[in-house]
């Protein structure tokens, strides 16, 4: 058999470790068809010029999109008969990347369990990016769920990983150069607000909402190499609990990060994700908004030109966030589809 089904729960082994497929060197184009899917509004990512005067040697590419590309390598080896996508930790961005560097990804099985139904399991893996070099440009945990060939079927002993409920600050360190915050232009970056301007606790109604469509999502996918078949095969997606095919997770978050501009503008970069979960799915013909909580502003160790915000984005679908809907002790609002935590950072 020449072609390849997917992996099932039961193909996985603790502590693996999968190098995945293909190689994808990106470029200024890619980072063009990202702003068009999109609209990040980021100065940094968007100018050569403000970057370079800000202390960059020309503007980098999102750090999202250097995520997906990184998650999508992934997906033919862990999740392409995943069912969803369920959450994130430990996640750090190890510097910044410039267009033309070449990205691979390689994944280790960290954790594995069944599911009570025994239709499914859990899957746990660490996946780190590495550019042409060999130099780790990312890593991040991740968990998916998984559907097993065979609901009768053996499998291994179940361990489900220990993860940390957020990064320290003094773990972040991103390799940035040596920036200038009296030569970053606030004006010409959208807002006058700096790290200092902002407070543990403080709420931030994104305002903009965005609605997502089919075509939109199929080329997202297709531009990061995810091959899930939840996300492409509409024919499959019939036969599924939704009837339709899902919206690609990191769809989401991109959305919510290029909505969260509107408040924070000058959070230019991202440096960890301490937690995500994909709370309920997303179809296309849904609008999505977005909120922040600002729920810690740090320091980082040797750096006097930059600090970090640890920010809670909340997306939702179909409703504004003026009210900020949220969990109530356990359950969230029926609006809520995405619930991420991070750190971002902001000139001092």
């Amino acid at each position: 058999m020449k072609t390849d089904p997917g992996r099932y729960f039961e193909d996985f082994r603790l502590g693996e470790t999968i190098r995945h497929a293909t190689p994808r060197t990106v470029t200024g184009g890619d980072a063009a068809l990202y702003t068009a899917l999109y609209g990040p509004r980021f100065a940094v990512q968007s100018s050569d010029a403000f970057a370079g005067a800000f202390g960059y040697p020309r503007a980098p590419l999102d750090d999202l999109l250097v995520f997906h590309v990184v998650f999508g390598k992934t997906v033919p080896d862990v999740s392409l008969n995943a069912i969803a996508n369920l959450g994130y930790a430990e996640g750090r961005f190890l510097r910044p990347v410039y267009p033309g560097e070449t990205l691979s990804s390689v994944s280790e099985v960290i954790g594995l369990k069944e599911s009570s139904n025994r239709q499914t399991g859990v899957v746990y893996v660490r996946s780190t990016g590495y550019d042409a070099a060999g130099g780790a440009v990312l890593t991040y945990c991740r968990w998916v769920l998984v559907r097993k060939r065979d609901p009768a079927g053996p499998v291994g002993p179940e361990v489900v990983p220990s993860l940390s409920g957020a990064v320290a600050p003094a773990d972040l360190a991103p390799a940035l150069p040596a920036l200038a915050p009296e030569a970053y232009d606030a004006g010409l970056a959208g807002s006058p607000h700096r790290l200092g301007d902002y407070a543990a606790g403080e709420r931030i109604d994104h305002v903009d909402g965005m609605t997502v469509e089919e075509a939109e999502h199929q080329i997202a996918t297709r531009l990061f190499q995810n091959t899930a078949k939840v996300h492409f095969d509409a024919h499959a997606a019939t036969q599924t609990r939704f009837g339709r095919r899902l919206i690609y997770g990191g769809h989401v978050i991109s959305l919510a990060r290029a909505l969260s501009f509107n408040g924070l503008a000058n959070a230019f970069a991202l440096a960890g994700i301490n937690a995500g979960r994909h709370v309920a799915p997303l179809f296309a013909g849904d609008t999505v908004y977005a909120w922040s909580e600002v729920k810690a502003v740090a320091e980082l160790p040797g750096r006097r030109d930059v600090g970090a915000l640890r920010l809670r984005t909340v997306a939702t679908k179909n409703q504004p966030c003026g009210a900020f809907p949220d969990k109530v002790g356990d359950a969230y609002d029926p609006a809520v589809i995405l619930d991420l935590d991070y750190w971002a950072l902001m000139p001092r």
